[in-house]
């Protein structure tokens, strides 16, 4: 992977947990994260932090980008607001960069199309059905799946979620990525050695 930066979308009530993993150790091995705003205006999490976008969406260009991160949010469900997101998203997929999306940002990649002919997972099935996608029959019942460049997840996998995007970018491989993931969604002591070696 020659680009090294990762792209964190952030708007205001975005579900705070569901991407530290995945930034944290990204940032750790090499990859800068840059924060993506609708605006460069400040937003707000669901968990009350103040984040300053490094660049307006409208700023982002995928050829700049190793993967585009969407969180959940609450306005993922509210309205069309995040809306442009999505369609961020089809332009990354369409010049073949990856995109990973969690919990309410399945529901907009629904809405815009994305699911329909990938293998793909959410909270539950009938959270994404309720938005109309044609993809129903492609749903999987997993912790977290990758199909193509996309990889989705539900709102209580960030291990999982993060798991994906480390194998996708090659952050972690084979027995690396397997204890990594013991480790943090196991609670797996013996994972430890194998990731300090």
């Amino acid at each position: 992977m020659t680009r090294k930066i990762v792209h964190l979308a952030v708007y205001d009530t975005q579900a705070d947990w569901e991407t530290g993993h995945a930034t944290a150790h990204l940032a750790q091995n090499g990859f800068t994260v840059r924060a993506v705003g609708l605006t460069t205006e400040p937003v707000t999490t669901m968990g009350g932090l103040r984040i300053q976008p490094d660049l307006a969406l409208d700023a982002l260009d995928p050829a700049d980008s190793a993967l585009l991160i969407l969180p959940g949010a609450s306005l993922w469900d509210t309205g069309d607001k995040l809306a442009p997101f999505a369609r961020a998203a089809r332009a990354f997929l369409d010049a073949g960069v990856p995109v990973a999306a969690i919990c309410g940002a399945t529901a907009g990649l629904a809405r815009e199309g994305l699911l329909d002919d990938r293998a793909h997972t959410s909270a539950v099935s009938f959270y994404l059905e309720a938005t109309g996608y044609r993809g129903g029959e492609r749903y999987v019942e997993a912790d977290a799946v990758t199909d193509r460049d996309l990889i989705t997840a539900g709102p209580t996998e960030p291990v999982a979620f993060a798991r994906e995007i480390f194998a996708r970018l090659g952050v972690y491989e084979g027995e690396q990525l397997d204890a990594w993931y013991r480790l943090f969604h196991d609670s797996d002591p013996t994972a430890y050695e194998i990731l300090s070696a």
